[in-house]
């Protein structure tokens, strides 16, 4: 698919320089070039610069006061530009308030740090990924990413014993037992399935009020991604699915998915929902859907912006998809 490289977050500027994760002498020195930069994670939260009403990734000095608490957790990104580029997830700071109630389906709130000026604030990637530039949405999802990894395996899955972070983040060694983890992805299939002028959205009963999207599901062991495409519209929807295509992929840290997106082809139109997965299914005319995208029909709320979802809807409105 042409720009399938343009779908949010799979625009990351970074230069892994894998070569100098084992090196801590390298890593010392380009944690001492002056061009070195650091991210600041709160909560899974990057920090956010917000400027004459642009937002930008918050990457702050080496010596920033609010790193001071948090150097166990560094991780060397890479480089951006011949520049250094680093991330730390911070701890709670003394004034800031506990976490109350459930999180909402998109968490807008903005935490300010008192080491930090007022334009900076800590908030949800999911809630800004559509108002980032491209490099600077890739970036946090690298970086949110790999924490998340982290946070969800501390202890070695062979022994039991708590691991520890290695080869500048991108790796747990176990201390008893010798064994290495590494980070981990999981593939997701996402599908665009047509059947002549009609798309087949879905929702979770979950989703805000009127929200639908197209179909998806995590890939099992041994399965091609057309198989996973065909298995899940037919378990999700009843929809049986011939031809299958691949579209684009999108990088999804939450916490650690590939999206992966496909076109299918509908054989078959007769729908029967696995209410377990989804509270309702059904074809939905391309003029429908352009409607619903610019606020004309009161029951269809879109696919938000920045979605691997809304980017293929977007480009079936506009026959876009070879």
């Amino acid at each position: 698919m042409k720009n399938a490289e343009a779908v949010t977050f799979a625009g990351s500027s970074l230069d892994r320089a894998s070569h100098f994760r084992g090196k801590p002498d390298e890593l010392a020195r380009l944690r001492a070039d002056p061009a070195a930069r650091c991210l600041p994670l709160w909560r899974n939260k990057p920090l956010l610069r917000t400027a004459d009403g642009a937002t930008a990734l918050g990457w702050v000095e080496m010596n920033s006061a609010v790193l001071e608490n948090a150097r166990d957790s560094e991780i060397f990104l890479g480089t951006e530009g011949g520049a250094p580029r680093f991330a730390v997830m911070i701890p709670d700071w003394e004034t800031i308030a506990p976490a109350e109630g459930a999180a909402p389906f998109v968490d807008t709130s903005r935490q300010t740090h008192p080491d930090l000026p007022d334009a900076f604030a800590f908030g949800e990637l999911r809630a800004v990924m559509a108002d980032l530039s491209p490099a600077d949405s890739g970036n946090a999802a690298a970086a949110r990413g790999i924490f998340a990894w982290h946070e969800k395996h501390g202890f070695c899955a062979n022994c039991g014993a708590r691991s520890y972070i290695d080869d500048a983040g991108w790796r747990r060694t176990c201390p008893a037992c010798g064994t290495q983890h590494f980070p981990r992805t999981d593939p997701v299939v996402i599908m665009l399935i047509t059947h002549g002028n009609s798309v087949l959205l879905g929702r979770s009963p979950v989703w805000p009020e009127g929200m639908y999207s197209l179909l998806a599901g995590f890939m099992e062991p041994g399965e091609s991604i057309e198989a996973a495409v065909r298995r899940e519209t037919r378990e999700e929807a009843s929809v049986i699915v011939g031809e299958v295509s691949y579209l684009s992929s999108q990088p999804w840290p939450f916490p650690s998915s590939l999206m992966i997106g496909c076109l299918g082809h509908a054989v078959t139109t007769d729908i029967t929902c696995d209410t377990v997965e989804l509270e309702d299914a059904r074809w939905v005319s391309r003029e429908t859907v352009l409607s619903a995208m610019h606020g004309g029909v009161a029951w269809l709320r879109p696919s938000r912006k920045g979605s691997i979802a809304r980017f293929l809807l977007d480009r079936w409105l506009a026959d876009d998809l070879h």
